[in-house]
């Protein structure tokens, strides 16, 4: 670790909490060398080099790039345990009965056609279609932290699924198929439960909330979802009539598929209900920035969504709209009718955690700087990224509570400058994650707390 950074603010063990921190891992390693050489890789994460990928590590722990190299592709240890450990550690140190489940993916612009996944496919990091491979996260969100506990590769149907040769070139399993992006987010989900996670509720983009079979295979978690969908997503605010017709078909067979009565009307989109009228419009405020307080105002009705003609369980429908913008997002949620609309609002826009800590993996401990083409390697670095960025997100939290009041500097790579911590105070809302607010990155004006409507604090009632 950089020596210069550790000694400002309080930082001057980081090294050596690093080395601790480190030794957990330790069973996931049938020699000590090879365990040596994952300190060498995260502290190489932590540094402030500018690139931190294998080479510039390397060379900055005077170790030859070679050793890094067949740490991650050819070294045997045992990846998916150093996964595991990873999840028990936040659930021994940070579990809350509260917790968010976060769905997201992030992408990595790579050149060329070798890396494992790579193709031309939307981008988040360019904002456009772009050469990249794609990796589906889960985060655990609370009220005083948030991390990523696991992650997966996404490996596109036509130009890899169906290629074995390309598959046997990048090393990819015979056994690693095709699966969508939310089966892959379900997999992690079931994953993480099935190793002692509980999760409360879960908050997901369009990308996965539009997904009946995502919002299913959620519900049988008996996980409380709040997603966002699309504005083409269409259903019903009133319950609809289905009948199964008393003719037979053609072949003689009896019909069994439902169809709506005469007085059900057709399923509306989200984006053309209530053009006149509807449920009335509540005021929030989602988080107060160096520019001023974001707010956004919401209402919300009971909703039957449409799936190929048929009418799904009964759900909320919440339509948030930025003040300042316009800007109209829609959610689905599985929620209790009588769940209060500041909660919905609340797991909604909680999302945000995650980008917040994709933006910190990547600016803080080089998430995205890998140069490896194989599938082993390639998640062998994303999993020890998750070592690292749990690290980092300890650290930034102890060090905020340690100078609460006061001054402390940032564990980063780029320059160094103080943040103000802020103790946060004790209310209802404790045990329920920060919406919207920044990982180590940002203004302590941005570490915002609850949300709150104009008028008031929030009052969850959970």
């Amino acid at each position: 670790m950089d020596g210069e950074r550790v000694s400002e603010g309080g930082i001057d063990d980081l090294y050596a909490r690093l080395k601790r921190f480190a030794h957990q891992f330790k069973d996931c390693f049938s020699r000590k060398p090879t365990h040596g050489h994952l300190l060498t890789y995260m502290a190489g994460q932590h540094s402030s080099l500018q690139r931190k990928s294998i080479e510039p590590m390397a060379l900055a722990a005077n170790v030859p790039p070679r050793t890094l190299q067949e740490f991650l592709g050819l070294s045997r240890w045992k990846h998916d345990l150093m996964r595991r450990r990873v999840l028990e550690r936040v659930l021994q140190r940070h579990a809350s009965p509260t917790a968010i489940a976060l769905i997201d993916e992030t992408s990595f612009p790579k050149k060329g056609s070798k890396t494992a996944g790579v193709q031309r496919q939307h981008c988040g990091a360019t904002g456009k279609t772009d050469n990249c491979v794609v990796a589906v996260y889960l985060g655990y969100a609370t009220a005083e932290f948030h991390a990523l506990v696991d992650c997966d590769l996404y490996l596109p149907e036509k130009t890899w699924a169906e290629n074995p040769e390309r598959c046997k070139e990048a090393g990819i399993p015979d056994a690693l198929k095709f699966r969508t992006k939310g089966q892959i987010a379900l997999d992690l989900l079931r994953r993480s439960v099935a190793a002692g996670a509980v999760f409360k509720y879960l908050a997901a983009d369009e990308l996965y909330g539009s997904s009946s079979e995502f919002r299913a295979g959620v519900a049988e978690l008996g996980i409380t979802y709040v997603v966002e969908v699309g504005r083409m997503t269409s259903g019903w605010t009133t319950k609809p009539r289905f009948e199964i017709p008393d003719s037979i078909h053609s072949d003689g067979r009896p019909r069994t598929r439902a169809f709506r009565t005469e007085n059900t009307r057709a399923p509306r989109r989200v984006d053309r209900m209530w053009q006149r009228g509807g449920p009335s419009w509540k005021k929030y405020q989602i988080k107060e920035t160096e520019k001023g307080p974001v707010v956004w105002e919401a209402r919300a009705q009971r909703f039957w969504p449409s799936y190929r003609g048929q009418a799904l369980e009964e759900s909320w429908l919440l339509v948030a709209r930025n003040v300042m913008s316009g800007e109209v997002k829609y959610f689905i949620s599985n929620a209790q009718p009588d769940a209060p609309l500041e909660t919905l609002l609340h797991v909604a826009f909680s999302r945000a955690e995650v980008e917040q800590v994709f933006q910190a993996s990547k600016s803080e401990i080089g998430l995205d700087h890998f140069e490896v083409r194989h599938y082993l390697p390639l998640m062998r670095h994303l999993i020890v990224s998750l070592a690292s960025l749990l690290f980092l997100e300890e650290e930034t939290k102890r060090l905020r509570k340690k100078t609460a009041g006061g001054a402390y500097a940032r564990c980063a790579r780029r320059p160094k400058r103080s943040l103000t911590g802020q103790s946060r105070a004790a209310s209802e809302n404790e045990g329920l994650s920060r919406p919207c607010a920044k990982s180590i990155i940002g203004s302590a004006a941005e570490r915002n707390p609850q949300p709150h409507t104009v008028e008031k604090q929030f009052a969850y009632c959970m």
